[in-house]
C-alpha cells in the first residue's frame, strides 16, 4: 500500500508549522515531524483510525494526534491524507474532496 499525501493535507501542514513557529520555531518543525511520522504509522494497520463521525463513509477514517485530527481515505491500492485540522472542529465538506 502506498501513502498519498493531497494538496490540502500539505497545506495545512505548512499552516500548523507557521502557527506554531511564531513563539517556537524549533517546535514547530518537529510537531509537524510527528504528525507526518503519526499519519505514515498507520500505513501496515489502516483501518486502526475511526470512521470519521461526519461522513458516512467507512472508508473516510481519521487518527487523533494531540489535539489534531489526521483524516484519510483507504482504497485497495493506496491511503490518502486528504486533510489535518484541530480536533475541536467539524470537519466541512469542502476541505476533503469526495
Amino acid at each position: 500500500m502506498q501513502i498519498i499525501w493531497t494538496q490540502e493535507a500539505l497545506e495545512k501542514l505548512i499552516e500548523i508549522e507557521d502557527y506554531i513557529a511564531k513563539s517556537n520555531p524549533e517546535r514547530a518543525a518537529k510537531f509537524v515531524d510527528q504528525l507526518i511520522e503519526q499519519a505514515e504509522s498507520i500505513l501496515n494497520n489502516p483501518r486502526v483510525g475511526r470512521a470519521v463521525p461526519e461522513i458516512a463513509n467507512p472508508d473516510i477514517r481519521e487518527l487523533i494526534f494531540n489535539k489534531y485530527r489526521i483524516v484519510y481515505r483507504l482504497n485497495e491500492k493506496r491511503m490518502e491524507i486528504l486533510t489535518i485540522f484541530e480536533g475541536h472542529r467539524l470537519l466541512r465538506n469542502d476541505e476533503i474532496n469526495l
